[in-house]
């Protein structure tokens, strides 16, 4: 941890250096901005890390501004990033080709010119992405499990991931997304993990708990723990959200309603905090479970998906991925999950992988859009063959 900590910091360290400087370059002609610019861009990188040591202090209430601010410039950062160095390509390019006019050649003209519409337009797509990341989308799916499902006829999941509850996203933000997901009338209500963040304190989430509490199933609601449950504090946070009447599954098989399996799965990031976890046909085998009902499988992280094939299981919850959440980070996230997002048949096994509803980081999401699922199910009638 301590290595990745000096590798994280000295990258954060080294970018934000780079982009001051070629900022203060910039201005050159433009001195009582170079001054203002820089200590405004000095103070917004100091902002996360400041927050973070606040923080692990605990104050978070003093920690919270200073965290949000910090982590809005984390993505302005990527964006200032790939500005500047866009910029300083189109200058390389130029002093072997010599494609630009002399008169914009001149540094104290275009110096500022420059700056302004790298500035201009990481601002706003940095701001763009955080009203995208505010507002979720409701996503509807209908599917068809081929078994019957006692005298179930039909099933409606209302399926959330990725909460991320801490600092960034809090009561207020969470009482929207609770709201939401009761007005979609849900049988039963899936949380596939990372519904708090490793900046979550046991005051905000004694302030959640309530609202977290207001979710309405008939059915249920049932959760499996992500890697961030595990960052904060894994048996805290699974006692957090079994006060407020989840049902947190880990390697474990519960008949729902004597219709359906719903089978959770513990995340890979646990391994070393409590053994191993089991593989898909173990935990059918220890709980015994008759694989003629209909199986449904949450699983945090939607690793290595032919396992869930190869135990029989007819639909795979996940999330984790975000989607990528930032452009062009989510064109490197496609290519590292097999299923990085959305619907997937492989075989009689059916898979989905919604990209969240909150945010991990930054507050903002410019390479997806935060998601509710609504899945309708329909099983096998009686009378089917």
């Amino acid at each position: 941890m301590a290595v990745f900590l000096l590798v994280a910091l000295s990258i954060y360290g080294l970018v934000n250096f780079y982009i001051a400087r070629r900022g203060w370059q910039a201005l050159a002609s433009f001195p009582a901005g170079r001054g203002v610019f820089l200590a405004a861009f000095i103070l917004l990188a100091l902002a996360y890390p400041l927050g973070r040591i606040v923080l692990a202090r605990g104050v978070a209430d003093l920690a919270g501004p200073f965290i949000k601010i910090g982590s809005l410039h984390m993505a302005l950062m990527l964006y200032l990033f790939m500005g500047v160095v866009l910029v300083d390509l189109v200058r390389l390019a130029e002093a072997f080709l010599g494609f630009i006019p002399s008169s914009l050649r001149e540094p104290g003209r275009t110096g500022p010119i420059l700056f302004g519409l790298v500035a201009g337009a990481a601002l706003l797509t940095v701001a763009g992405g955080a009203v995208n990341a505010a507002r979720p989308k409701t996503t509807e799916l209908d599917l068809r499990l081929d078994k019957r499902a006692g005298g179930l006829e039909s099933l409606t999941v209302v399926l959330a991931s990725d909460f991320h509850l801490g600092t960034l996203v809090g009561p207020a933000r969470l009482a929207k997304i609770v709201d939401r997901i009761n007005a979609l009338g849900p049988d039963i209500v899936l949380l596939p993990g990372d519904i708090v963040d490793e900046s979550v304190t046991d005051e905000q989430e004694a302030r959640m708990s309530s609202v977290m509490g207001r979710l309405n199933a008939p059915l249920g609601v049932y959760a499996v723990p992500g890697n961030h449950e595990f960052y904060s504090g894994q048996e805290k946070n699974l006692a957090f959200l079994r006060a407020c009447g989840i049902r947190v599954l880990e390697d474990e098989a519960v008949v729902v309603d004597g219709s359906f399996v719903l089978v959770g799965r513990r995340d890979p990031s646990s391994l070393g905090y409590r053994g191993t976890r089991l593989p898909i046909r173990e935990i059918l085998r220890r709980h015994e479970v008759d694989q003629s009902l209909p199986l449904i499988l949450l699983d945090h992280q939607p690793l290595r998906l032919e396992q869930a094939e190869e135990a029989g299981i007819d639909l795979q919850l996940s999330g984790h991925t975000h989607a990528g959440q930032l452009f062009p980070l989510n064109l490197i996230n496609k290519r590292v999950w097999e299923l990085h997002r959305g619907y997937l048949r492989k075989g009689r096994t059916q898979y989905y992988v919604t990209p969240g509803v909150g945010t991990w980081g930054p507050p903002v999401r410019t390479g997806s859009r935060p998601e509710i699922v609504r899945i309708r199910i329909a099983f096998s009638a009686a009378g089917d063959g």
